[in-house]
């Protein structure tokens, strides 16, 4: 395995860099404050950010290069070096339109949409137009497992009825979202893998309630959000299904796969920041005559940040670069360990900052309140942890057995 970059990757690590501290570094405390004052509104200058990555070049730059021309033509590898340094702010990956869950959604749109759908969603997806919500986890049951889905899509001549409760629907409160992907049942009685499929439901659509939003932490995540919606006889063409009745299942996994690499190397250019957050902090503050990076608790804090990191970037490349080589499929169980370890290496790594950083590290004044939240929810978002290290458990015994 070779993880040194390519010159191309290389070059664009440097440009998105100097992006990010020309336009984003300077606003990062004036979007946090204005979306705190301003829940469901979208940051005014956003949009000229978003002009400015255009014309940089820097836009669209997470589809994987057998995307064809959709894609800037990089590897999930080479991409996943560019979602470390957006990572880095919280919000700047919209800027460059490599913001979940629009990423997974375009990816869906660009791998299952049929061309009227791509035409009505992808395109206007991929200009930055409209954003998307993804609406799959449900109060009622538990959904880290998707067999358990209850929303019903039925069939009722030229539409599809659709009857259910969806919570944590991440974007479905910002003021651009377009259109919703819905995962429910299709056909009860069908073997279990098979019963879900995936819908395209256009936003304020007749029967379409948002109940409420949702607070993560005590923490809006304005503007995006995240929504409890109930659906009530929501009536869409049929023409609006991905694929076909019962491939919800498969969709979803395909989603899923590349989506882990960017939020894996999104949680580990945090963890990153608050390393040298937590570097600057100990340099400058004295306690007890001592300056703070000459006491051993706080040097081995910083040792032990350091390897946690360095190694949860090497799995995660390892993850991202068998995607390229030889599928999601193939790459499962990598897939699943990072989903395991990097949340929880975030978590640990942004902690110890804080801990350096005293009344300071929980205020506004840094980041880092923010990372451990976005870092604690990833525990639960899109599997809990529980669920890969039960599946990876399984299947690390499995192949035990297999070589005898």
């Amino acid at each position: 395995m070779n993880f040194e970059y390519t010159e191309n990757s290389t070059a664009l690590q440097a440009r998105v860099t100097a992006f990010m501290e020309q336009h984003i570094y300077p606003l990062e405390n004036e979007f946090n404050e204005y979306v705190l004052a301003n829940p469901w509104q979208e940051f005014p200058k956003l949009e000229g950010l978003k002009q400015a990555a255009k014309d940089a070049g820097l836009w669209n730059l997470f589809l994987p290069k057998n995307y064809g021309a959709l894609s800037p033509g990089l590897t999930n590898l080479e991409y996943a070096s560019l979602a470390e340094i957006m990572g880095r702010v919280r919000w700047a990956s919209e800027v460059f339109n490599c913001s979940a869950p629009d990423t997974g959604n375009m990816e869906v749109l660009a791998k299952y949409g049929t061309p009227a759908q791509q035409k009505q969603w992808l395109e206007p997806l991929m200009a930055g137009k409209i954003r998307s919500a993804f609406l799959m986890t449900e109060p009622d049951v538990a959904s880290s497992d998707a067999t358990n889905i209850e929303t019903s899509i039925v069939r009722d001549g030229d539409e599809y009825v659709i009857n259910g409760r969806k919570w944590w629907s991440s974007g479905a409160m910002h003021p651009h979202c377009a259109v919703y992907v819905v995962m429910g049942k299709t056909d009860a009685n069908a073997e279990r893998h098979v019963q879900q499929s995936m819908i395209l439901v256009p936003a304020g659509t007749p029967g379409v309630e948002i109940v409420r939003p949702l607070r993560v932490f005590g923490n809006l995540d304005s503007p995006e959000g995240h929504a409890e919606i109930r659906l009530t006889n929501v009536r869409v063409p049929v023409e609006n299904i991905l694929v076909g009745e019962g491939q919800g299942f498969a969709i979803a996994q395909g989603r899923l796969g590349p989506g882990r690499i960017h939020h894996c190397m999104r949680l580990i250019g945090a963890a990153q920041r608050s390393l040298e957050l937590m570097c600057q902090r100990v340099m400058e503050r004295t306690a007890f005559r001592k300056t703070l990076k000459d006491f051993s608790s706080i040097r081995q804090d910083i040792a032990k940040s350091r390897c946690d990191i360095e190694q949860a970037r090497l799995l995660t490349l390892s993850a991202a670069d068998k995607i390229d080589r030889f599928g999601i499929k193939e790459a499962k169980d990598l897939i699943a360990m990072i989903k395991i370890v990097c949340p929880q290496m975030t978590c640990d790594v942004v902690d110890r900052a804080i801990q350096a950083h005293g009344g300071m590290g929980v205020c506004q004044d840094t980041p880092l309140a923010g990372y451990w939240v976005y870092a604690r929810a990833i525990r639960l978002a899109d599997g809990p942890d529980e669920v890969h290290m039960y599946q990876l458990g399984r299947n690390t015994v499995k192949a035990e057995l297999m070589k005898r």
